[in-house]
């Protein structure tokens, strides 16, 4: 009898195994390369990453932050762009989308009229412009978007005239020949604490594919050696594991889209940062309250989350075929290790995981423009797709016209005397990335 029951009791824990291992399974996170869901079970994740690229695609576009009542309300710009021209707009650098107008409508259209500018931006199709008409279809008012700086067009149907190229910089676009258009700048004159004269000499000194963000934070117009201090407008594709957004220590990709659409777009909306509250180091930014910005309605922080996804998943383009010496750019690999180039430039994201800052005098350049941040760092930039951003010169002012010229630098400043061929095949690596 005793037998008999030990017999049943190893019966029943034996099959309760099975049972036991289901459970457990359904507990154990699933292995690499299996479907993390259950059939039948939504895909939250998925479903929530596509509705984030959505939004932010459409914010990164046409989401002027309520910007226009600066632009037009404050800046009267409208007034100067009722009598643009398309053919003097690409003059100055924009860029006209043409999946956003019908076929054919461009191949007829004068680009001579000014009409034509106000058509194509009742359809959205002026990159980076937004255009609010009237009832009786007149242009009353103007706001920018991301896309003004951060996209370009692939040419496909003319000069200025293709597809959109989210995270291209446009380094045709001359941000201060258009804003020096604007009938009124004397809010501008008066913000910066100079007459408005300045304020178009100012302007005027940019040239085209530069801006000058910290002139509204620190009020320096020029570098000590008397030349512009704007910068490149940089690239915002090839961004995902990178930190820092721009040229020196400012913030993340969300913190300078915040920066950004509060202070220089002029949008509505929330922005903290008391580094910003120093009057010797800030003299602007601490006299107007932009470290701490409250709009009465926010219309750019419940932007940011979807804008950062959206950017995040731009990848940095790959170089056109036949644009580098296949062979020259593998010997160059190797010289870009053996030379140490990869100890700041961590392969695959070719910057410092982590705090990829350096100061001036690691990197053998004056300090002006990484002290006009809050840390006085540069940050390490990622070199994946440099042929994108190649016109207008390399680094933050454009100072070296070509790679070959950056080589050179650090050549130099390294000591690494490398050969004229180790040279040769190290910018063909570059352009290859």
């Amino acid at each position: 009898m005793h037998q008999g029951k030990k017999a049943l009791a190893l019966l029943g824990t034996a099959s309760a195994i099975p049972l036991l291992l289901l459970a457990i399974s359904a507990l154990a996170p699933a292995s690499e390369g299996q479907e993390e869901r259950r059939p039948g079970t939504p895909d939250l994740i998925g479903s929530h990453a596509q509705q984030m690229l959505a939004e932010g695609r459409r914010t990164f576009r046409y989401d002027t932050f309520g910007d226009q009542a600066f632009w037009s309300g404050v800046l009267q710009i409208q007034e100067a762009l009722r009598s643009v021209s398309p053919r003097t707009a690409l003059a100055v650098g924009l860029k006209v989308d043409a999946e956003a107008v019908p076929r054919g409508l461009l191949a007829r259209a004068d680009l001579d009229d000014p009409a034509v500018t106000a058509e194509l931006l009742r359809r959205n199709a002026v990159v980076g412009l937004r255009g609010f008409f009237s009832q009786s279809g007149n242009l009353r008012e103007v706001g920018i978007t991301c896309a003004l700086c951060h996209s370009t067009v692939d040419n496909s149907a003319a000069p200025g005239i293709g597809r959109r190229l989210d995270g291209w910089p446009n380094r045709d676009l001359n941000v201060g020949a258009i804003v020096d258009l604007s009938p009124n700048l004397q809010p501008v004159a008066t913000l910066l604490g100079v007459d408005v004269g300045t304020v178009h000499t100012v302007l005027q000194s940019w040239g085209p594919g530069k801006f000058d963000a910290e002139l509204f934070l620190d009020g320096k117009a020029f570098r000590p050696d008397g030349k512009s201090a704007a910068t490149l407008i940089p690239p915002a594709f090839g961004l995902a594991g990178v930190d820092g957004h721009t040229f020196t220590g400012w913030g993340s990709v969300t913190y300078w889209n915040a920066f950004v659409a509060n202070l220089e777009m002029h949008g509505q909306g929330t922005f903290w940062d008391p580094r910003l509250n120093d009057p010797v180091k800030f003299p602007v930014a601490a006299r107007n309250g932009f470290y701490d910005v409250r709009s009465e309605q926010d219309l750019i922080t419940p932007k940011l989350a979807a804008l950062q996804f959206y950017q995040l998943a731009i990848p940095a383009p790959a170089p056109p075929p036949g644009s580098f010496n296949a062979a020259a750019a593998a010997r160059g690999r190797t010289v870009f290790s053996t030379a140490g180039c990869d100890s700041c430039h961590v392969p695959p994201l070719y910057t410092e995981p982590g705090w990829n800052r350096h100061t001036a005098e690691e990197i053998g350049i004056d300090s002006f423009q990484a002290d006009r941040s809050p840390d006085g760092k540069y940050r390490t930039t990622p070199l994946k797709g440099l042929w994108a951003h190649s016109q207008g010169g390399f680094y933050h002012d454009g100072r070296f016209a070509t790679l070959r010229d950056v080589v050179d630098h650090y050549d130099a400043h390294f000591v690494l005397s490398l050969s004229e061929q180790q040279k040769t095949d190290l910018v063909e690596f570059l352009k290859s990335l």
